[in-house]
């Protein structure tokens, strides 16, 4: 299968700041302008006619680029819950940005790895790579889908350090296909 990644454009936290969303709260943010025209411009990407259909993570960042794509392309699009960005608390219960660089530090110091010497309760990167895949992999009788997701996720599929917002990534998708554990 034709897989074009895309990762969602740049995000507006202003809105759930004012309003002191947390943890996944923050996950309601919508897109900045400049997010709406990075959406606007993946839509114009030249691999995607002929597209089956576009996936999305439920967030609201991903779900408004994958409208934009799909407003633009005509494609159909459907959220698939499952492709959802890394959950940096399984808790529920962090209270925001400024914990993350810890919870970051901790899982590069454990490579991704959950373990019950950790002091934070994220989400392990395998269990990021076996969703998405999963979630993917119920579409294999497409000839091509768009995904459009957050970088951790995408990040399971290619390696990349890091995966501009906006950005298109194609690559080819098999059953036997595996999500790519941590780099640095």
């Amino acid at each position: 299968m034709d897989l074009l990644l895309v990762r969602h454009g740049e995000p507006d936290y202003s809105d759930v700041d004012k309003r002191g969303y947390a943890g996944h709260g923050r996950d309601l943010a919508k897109l900045t302008e400049k997010g709406v025209q990075q959406a606007e411009q993946a839509a114009g990407d030249k691999r995607f006619p002929g597209a089956d259909l576009i996936l999305s993570s439920p967030y609201t960042r991903a779900l408004q680029t994958a409208s934009v794509i799909s407003r633009v392309t005509g494609i159909p699009l459907t959220v698939e819950t499952d492709l959802h960005e890394w959950m940096p608390d399984l808790t529920f219960t962090y209270t925001g940005p400024e914990e993350i660089p810890a919870i970051l530090k901790e899982m590069e110091r454990y490579e991704g790895e959950w373990c019950s010497e950790c002091k934070y309760h994220w989400e392990s990167l395998s269990k990021v790579g076996e969703r998405a895949f999963l979630a993917v992999k119920k579409y294999m009788h497409c000839k091509k889908i768009i995904v459009v997701s957050h970088e951790t996720v995408i990040q399971r599929f290619i390696e990349r350090k890091s995966v501009a917002s906006g950005s298109v990534i194609q690559m080819d998708f098999q059953q036997e296909s595996r999500w790519l554990g941590f780099y640095r």
